[in-house]
């Protein structure tokens, strides 16, 4: 049967040789089909429209999660905290188990070269989707033409340019992916980069493997070798899919790729396994969470219609996305599966199960049908469902549907339809090639548009709204964009339609509230925030920041100058959030204001203690100690805070006016400098610059940088009017 299939090969291969040939010897045809082969022009397509495409986002803003991730994260804003990451989970507070440090070390390299400019965090976004199509490009060809050649032979390099249009196939589709639509929230949301990220690092980790089995040298062998285990656990700490990844390339190494030996094969397969295990050890690190019962429980039919629904969503979205939101939902109504009564009452809503079964329907039967393409579409089956079954509802996620999980389990669907295309007569590939480049051109005018998405907050939270988003958190996002620009009356219309439709829901609550006390309605305000505080015991088994109606109650208190309460309901929080830092400052500046700095510092200290890593702990216990009179404690905080963060300069002013207040003029003028070096944007710094020049007698300069603080301030908008 081998030799069958050899032969075979080796007719198709001379068939496709001599079509080629053919064509490069018709008139007018000779330049552009070379160029067309050509693996640097490919590389320059994929890189030019992967970037055109998500040009709109380039100048967005921070959304949503970016907000923490690119914004507060302490874990990105010095090298100190490389290693630390690896401690942590990505988000810090949040009930999410998502172990990613690489993806934090990725914003750390972005915060250090462009410090909060979000148009380097989104450029490192659009080039690390086009190093994955590029690299995809590579990778599928290397998988095709392992379904062709069987045998390890001199002249498999070469066997692509004896049938170029395997090494076509391998470029279209890696075109089609790189524009497709479906994967804007993976690419121009920064807080989406973790999927291209472990992308990149799993084809790198692949072709390394690859190009170790050319190498005629046992050093650059091994080398190669332990590159790809390299990049293999690089990938698993930037998203967990890349544990699929892992299981796709065992699948590959030890069912289809003949070539190999089987000392190598175990190796490879031995090493898929050690890395595993070590990244496994490595979610180890961080501190166990607590865990709550799902506030929805799903029967096992339910679970089952869910996975139809995604699975038909996904593939809908694949051929024609045209309807792309975030916080997609497959579930239509409450109480949907309870009974027979509301099934029938909601059949008519059943097309995405439907949907679901005739994709289904089409990998079945593309597995089953045997033709000498047959292996191609089952790998590329088995990539999909390898994929999709993690995000299919089988078990229970942060939601039911989204359109960025579709970045790794789209290749797989591609790989299918290739396997369907091969089988159709040399004739059509031409055809086949035009229709192709009609679907990237009409995909990369879907992209454009939808990359406009992400331009601002309210553009995003208003477009996904129009487009059939009805999620509470979108709405009250929506809400906080409207709360940014001053439109209080149109932010309290949203905020009240969500706590209509979820009563309980203390993020609108509070935000609700604080519209209502910029309005000066306090007395409903602050019954709001007693009421967050009331329910948070029970509210926080779904919301982990419910501790912010407690924050922001006792915030009132404090203005209203009846500490007492204050620190009475902050005591109550602490007991129930003692790791929150907000909770905790408030409670420490009540009672600095009330006894002084020395009783407001073992509150600080405790906390600074087990978290040396917190820039804002280690600023305010400089403080505490500077105004203690504890100089050399203050300075060893505030030294520590200043290596914390790279770019802020607080930590550094407070330095600066130590040292003034010492008299060591000289010491203050370069710490303050330093401090002016990280925020030159900040007009207060020139000023307080000014102040040690004068003190120092060289008033030409004071002047001198009173006017660039003068400058400055006026370059400062005239901040929006509430309506």
């Amino acid at each position: 049967m081998t030799t069958s299939l050899a032969k075979v090969s080796t007719n198709q291969t001379a068939s496709d040789e001599s079509s080629r040939q053919s064509s490069a010897s018709s008139p007018g045809r000779s330049s552009l089909p070379r160029l067309f082969y050509a693996d640097w022009f490919r590389c320059l397509a994929l890189a030019l429209l992967g970037f055109v495409v998500h040009v709109p986002a380039l100048q967005g803003q921070r959304i949503w999660d970016d907000k923490f991730l690119v914004g507060t994260n302490p874990f990105i804003k010095s090298p100190l905290l490389i290693l630390e990451s690896f401690r942590h989970y990505l988000f810090v507070d949040s009930y999410s188990s998502h172990y990613r440090p690489i993806q934090n070390l990725s914003y750390f390299i972005d915060y250090l070269f462009w410090n909060t400019n979000e148009f380097g965090f989104h450029l490192t976004n659009v080039l690390l989707h086009v190093a994955s199509s590029i690299l995809l490009y590579f990778l599928l060809r290397k998988l095709i033409l392992s379904f062709r050649l069987q045998t390890r032979t001199p002249a498999s390099q070469a066997a692509i340019g004896r049938a170029p249009w395997l090494s076509q196939a391998s470029f279209l589709v890696a075109l089609l992916w790189a524009v497709h639509p479906v994967h804007s929230a993976a690419i121009d949301y920064i807080s989406g980069r973790a999927d291209s990220l472990a992308f990149v690092f799993a084809c790198t980790g692949w072709l390394l493997f690859f190009r170790a089995q050319t190498l005629n040298h046992s050093a650059g062998r091994k080398f190669a070798y332990f590159l790809a285990a390299a990049s293999g656990l690089l990938a698993l700490c930037s998203r967990e899919i890349a544990l699929v990844w892992i299981l796709l390339f065992i699948c590959h190494v030890v069912w289809i790729e003949r070539r190999i030996g089987m000392r190598v094969r175990f190796a490879a397969v031995v090493t898929c396994f050690a890395l595993a295990l070590i990244y496994l050890c490595l979610r180890q690190l961080p501190a166990a969470r607590p865990s709550y019962p799902s506030i929805v429980e799903y029967t096992p039919a339910a679970r089952a219609v869910l996975m139809l629904r995604a699975l038909g969503d996904y593939g809908r979205l694949m051929v024609w996305p045209s309807n792309l939101y975030m916080e997609r939902t497959v579930v239509s109504e409450p109480g949907h599966y309870q009974n027979l009564q509301g099934w029938r009452n909601t059949i008519d809503k059943e097309y995405l199960s439907v949907l679901g079964l005739l994709v289904l329907a089409a990998l079945i039967f593309g597995c089953l049908r045997n033709d000498r393409w047959r292996r191609v579409r089952i790998f590329g089956a088995v990539w999909f469902l390898a994929a999709y079954l993690p995000i299919s509802n089988i078990v229970e996620l942060n939601a039911t549907a989204a359109e960025h999980w579709l970045y790794l389990p789209s290749v797989g669907l591609l790989i299918f339809l290739v396997g369907w295309a091969f089988q159709l007569p040399v004739r059509f590939r031409p055809l086949i090639t035009s229709c192709v480049i009609l679907a990237v051109v009409a995909l990369t005018v879907r992209s454009f548009v939808r990359s406009g998405d992400w331009s601002d907050e309210e553009t995003f939270y208003r477009r996904t709204f129009e487009a059939g988003s009805r999620s509470a958190r979108v709405a009250v996002n929506l809400g906080q964009a409207y709360t940014n620009r001053g439109a209080y009356a149109e932010a309290e219309r949203i905020f009240r339609f969500v706590l209509d439709q979820n009563p309980d829901y203390p993020v609108a609550q509070n935000n609700l509230a604080a519209i209502l006390a910029r309005q000066g309605k306090n007395k409903e305000a602050e019954a709001l925030y007693a009421l967050i505080e009331k329910n948070s015991k029970r509210t926080r088994q779904e919301f982990p920041r419910s501790w912010l109606g407690a924050l922001n109650l006792a915030y009132v208190r404090h203005g209203a100058h009846n500490d007492d309460a204050a620190l009475e309901i902050l005591e109550r929080a602490h007991n129930d959030y003692p790791e929150v830092w907000e909770l905790i400052r408030l409670k420490a500046e009540i009672v600095r204001e009330r006894q002084g700095p020395e009783a407001a510092l073992s509150l600080v200290q405790d906390f600074a203690r087990k978290n040396w890593w917190h820039y804002g702990a280690a600023v305010a216990l400089g403080r505490l100690y500077a105004q203690s009179g504890n100089e050399a404690s203050a300075e060893n905080a505030l030294s520590l805070a200043s290596r914390l963060d790279i770019h802020d300069s607080e930590a550094l002013r407070l330095l600066a006016e130590m040292r003034l207040r010492e008299n060591r003029l000289e010491e203050a003028f370069q710490i303050q400098r330093r401090a002016v070096a990280r925020q030159p944007d900040q007009p207060s710094l020139y000023v307080a610059l000014s102040d040690i020049l004068t003190k120092m007698g060289r008033d030409a300069d004071a002047r001198v940088e009173l006017v660039k603080a003068v400058q400055l301030r006026s370059l400062v908008p005239n901040p929006a009017l509430p309506n």
